[in-house]
């Protein structure tokens, strides 16, 4: 594989990036926009009401956050003026045909300039409702497929998936697609359209029953958990995940596609600066509930590995491909971007790396204390994690429950309150489960090809690092990661 220089690539490139708010399509942009001020446009969708809605949901959601930092500092009063030159905000929604772009000369400006189409709309929410999930996460990449295909100039499609479609596999998992109707229990019978019909017949009859609300939603949860357990998938995101990889890699003709598999992805490693993060991971808010000492213990395989990589990492590695797989038409690659291979880390660490963060920077409460943490008690298997909750809060529970009755109810909103909290807990255990007790490790070799090829051609490595043996965990936890998840999502 010969690569060229990549801002020579991006240079006067249109690129179309879906769900243009989140959190590493922000990072993509604003990479972009600091290292190729030459870009031809970035056309950034995302759901707003009209134009001057998704300008300012725009600016107030990316532009006004520190991660635009250093372009501000070299732009100063100029800054909007230079994005607006170089980006076109649209309202718009990829659960709608045309991505639901209005505006008919966009639609047709937008056809006959983008070069590089980027996926990256989808709802990432584990314990998502079922009607959500499948009309963002599939058949909306289905309509951004139909809407590339449309785009005369179109060099590649980059679809932004996830390692964890691979579900509680164990070992090496590679990087191969799955095909139409596959399974991951030997399940026959799944089909796309089948799981459309079975969710809408679901909301129909739901409807037609005078459900409140709540009742819906809490139904459609419900469904999206049977359905992709049906199937052996754990929950609804990676399923519906699945299925898109799926409906894409059958329908995309000659377009060249390609679907990247990030693992969990953490706050940024160096670009466009150490330590910018949002967005709530369940990894992030077990070390700061354990630094605010609400925490007294952990739930996982101590030896099994988790598999995290630097948001940064994943668009620099997002960026390369692009440029990479230019004009291979009707082609398709997978890259699976982690650290589990090359650079892995155990799931105890980030709880040594908490506790001696906070030890050393303690956690200040509403009283201004510092809150004192100790050790943790890791919890190794759900037998343990039953004795833990039953002892802890289930007798405790029933005994509330007692006197509560004895005493007419007295105690029902405590009661009440107690018993939500301690399902919650457990409903959010049933779903992380498969993770904290995960035995599979991704194979990157594609990705370490493309480094290689990255690295022998001389292109721009200092500029596009994505180089996981690079990273030096207990620097990075102790001095970026921890810090920046302090300041930026629970400060």
């Amino acid at each position: 594989m010969e690569l060229t220089s990549v801002l020579k690539f991006l240079e006067n490139r249109a690129i179309l990036v879906t769900g243009a708010t989140g959190f590493l399509a922000k990072i993509f942009v604003e990479k972009i926009l600091r290292v190729q001020p030459n870009v031809k446009k970035l056309y950034l969708l995302l759901r707003a009401q009209d134009n001057n809605a998704a300008l300012q949901r725009f600016n107030n959601e990316a532009v006004a956050k520190d991660l635009f930092k250093l372009l501000r500092e070299k732009h100063g009063a100029n800054l909007n003026t230079f994005i607006s030159e170089r980006t076109t905000i649209i309202p718009g929604d990829i659960t709608i045909e045309n991505l639901g772009v209005k505006d008919t000369n966009l639609l047709e400006e937008m056809w006959r300039e983008v070069d590089v189409v980027v996926n990256l709309a989808a709802t990432t929410n584990f314990d998502e409702r079922y009607d959500v999930a499948l009309g963002l996460n599939t058949f909306g990449a289905i309509n951004v497929l139909n809407f590339a295909k449309k785009c005369s100039k179109l060099k590649v499609l980059l679809h932004v998936s996830t390692a964890y479609v691979s579900g509680e596999k164990r070992g090496l998992i590679l990087e191969t697609p799955y095909n139409l109707g596959e399974t991951l229990n030997g399940t026959s019978g799944l089909d796309i359209y089948t799981e459309k019909k079975v969710m809408e017949e679901t909301l129909k009859q739901l409807r037609v029953e005078g459900s409140s609300q709540e009742s819906i939603t809490s139904a459609m949860k419900e469904l999206g958990l049977q359905r992709a357990r049906k199937y052996g998938w754990p929950n609804p995101y990676v399923f519906t995940k699945a299925l898109a990889e799926m409906i894409l890699g059958d329908m995309k003709e000659d377009v060249l596609l390609v679907i990247f598999r990030p693992t969990i992805v953490t706050s940024t490693l160096r670009d466009p600066f150490p330590g910018w993060v949002e967005g709530i991971r369940t990894i992030d808010s077990l070390a700061v509930g354990y630094g605010k000492g609400k925490l007294t213990c952990f739930l996982g395989d101590p030896e099994a590995i988790i598999d995290l990589i630097p948001a940064d990492m994943v668009v620099n590695a997002m960026i390369v491909t692009m440029m990479a797989h230019a004009d291979q038409r009707g082609s398709q690659i997978i890259y699976h971007v982690g650290t589990s291979v090359s650079n892995p880390v155990k799931f105890t660490c980030p709880q040594e790396y908490a506790f001696r963060h906070f030890k050393e920077h303690p956690w200040i409460d509403k009283q201004g204390k510092p809150v004192i943490v100790g050790k943790v008690n890791v919890l190794s298997s759900m037998d343990s994690f039953r004795r833990y909750m039953a002892l802890r809060y289930m007798l405790p529970l029933k005994g509330l429950e007692i006197v509560n009755t004895i005493l007419c109810q007295f105690f029902q909103d405590k009661y009440s309150e107690l018993d939500r909290k301690i399902k919650f807990v457990m409903r959010l255990i049933d779903l992380y489960e498969p993770y904290l007790f995960f035995k599979g490790v991704y194979d990157d070799m594609n990705t370490e090809k493309l480094r290689r090829a990255a690295k022998e051609s001389g292109i721009e490595t200092d500029v596009f690092n994505f180089n996981p043996k690079s990273i030096n965990w207990e620097d990075y936890f102790m001095n970026t990661h921890i810090p920046g998840v302090v300041k930026y999502v629970f400060k």
